[in-house]
């Protein structure tokens, strides 16, 4: 009977103990679940939100990290609402983060390749890695940002043997943006905005084809609002399919390439917004590579974004998507070879 009643006593003392545990681990998973169901909502509603929503969404596929630790916590404190809800905004996440766009398949036949290159050299700190890079891979087309003049003046005289043709955008700091091309470039207006995005227009193989590179600004608390509307800017010149209503216009059906540091991943609503209003693919999602991260670069394990994007229109496939590091830049350069179709 003593036997008994000490166990007795003993289920009782360590069931007393586990509540309070049960109690602290609910409480941790409904607050971790909380707070990732807020920044999902945005996603869901297809909007970007207010600070810190936009800088959250960058990184959504990374929050399945504490969704996964709510569900965790849930399972351990016996929460049966809470473990549906952690359960439910898991594969909600896993729904949004799957890859897609590989699929695209343009009626016409190709006509000719062309290798691009986007890279961000951080205040003009990788110049010498992109010119390595340049001469080793031999890309048709190389968009360059944040190139102050010392950038400027480097990539002119290194690069004049193979990209002799430029068109730039000035400036010191991340300011500065050039366009270097084998082949000829023809004059065209570049959208607007705090940093250089140039523009211009290339005959590849008979065919035009209009270039942009996008660098719109950072979407830090205090420029959110310049963020978004230059994101706009360039969803409005990719509808237009026009250099911003300029005499310089081309085509309305002339085909797109758009790349750069848009500071946007597709789980930003802006971006989303480009692509789709301005009927452009991703070239790194068309060659099956739509989640590779391309910032930041730290040379340690951290949780990366893809922001850098080579953006067509129709007329073109991709494949052979590549992202390489730069020594000197927080970013990774994109290096994708497009196939323009009829």
């Amino acid at each position: 009977m003593a036997t008994t009643q000490q166990r007795q006593t003993q289920q009782q003392a360590s069931s007393s103990r586990r509540r309070p545990a049960r109690a602290v681990a609910a409480l941790a998973a409904a607050a971790l679940l909380a707070g990732t169901t807020a920044v999902t909502a945005f996603r869901v509603a297809d909007a970007d939100g207010p600070t810190p929503v936009p800088q959250l969404l960058a990184f959504l596929p990374w929050l399945a990290v504490p969704a996964g630790l709510g569900l965790l916590g849930a399972l351990l404190a016996r929460r049966r609402v809470l473990a549906v809800w952690g359960a439910a905004l898991v594969a909600l996440l896993a729904w949004y983060t799957v890859p897609r766009g590989g699929d695209h398949d343009p009626a016409g036949s190709p006509v000719a390749d062309l290798r691009v290159l986007t890279a961000n050299l951080q205040f003009g700190q990788a110049v010498g890695p992109l010119v390595d890079l340049v001469r080793q891979e031999r890309p048709d087309l190389v968009f360059v940002q944040e190139c102050d003049p010392a950038c400027m003046d480097a990539l002119t005289s290194r690069l004049t043997a193979t990209h002799p043709h430029r068109r730039a955008v000035a400036g010191g700091g991340p300011v500065g943006s050039v366009i270097h091309s084998r082949l000829p470039l023809t004059a065209a207006a570049g959208v607007p905005a705090s940093m250089g995005q140039p523009g211009a227009v290339i005959e590849v193989a008979g065919h035009q084809v209009r270039l942009q590179l996008a660098h719109p600004s950072p979407p830090i608390p205090e420029r959110l609002t310049t963020w978004r509307a230059e994101l706009e800017d360039l969803r409005h010149w990719a509808g237009e399919r026009a250099a911003a209503g300029n005499a310089e216009a081309v085509a309305e059906d002339t085909p797109v390439i758009l790349a750069g540091d848009f500071n946007a991943s597709r789980d930003h609503a802006a971006f989303r917004r480009l692509l789709d209003d301005g009927g452009l693919n991703d070239a790194a999602a068309l060659a099956g590579a739509a989640r590779r991260a391309t910032w930041p670069v730290t040379g340690a394990p951290a949780p990366g974004v893809q922001i850098d994007h080579v953006l067509v229109s129709p007329a073109f496939t991709a494949r052979d998507a590549r992202f390489p590091a730069m020594e000197g830049s927080d970013h990774r350069a994109v290096l994708v070879t497009l196939t323009l179709h009829r």
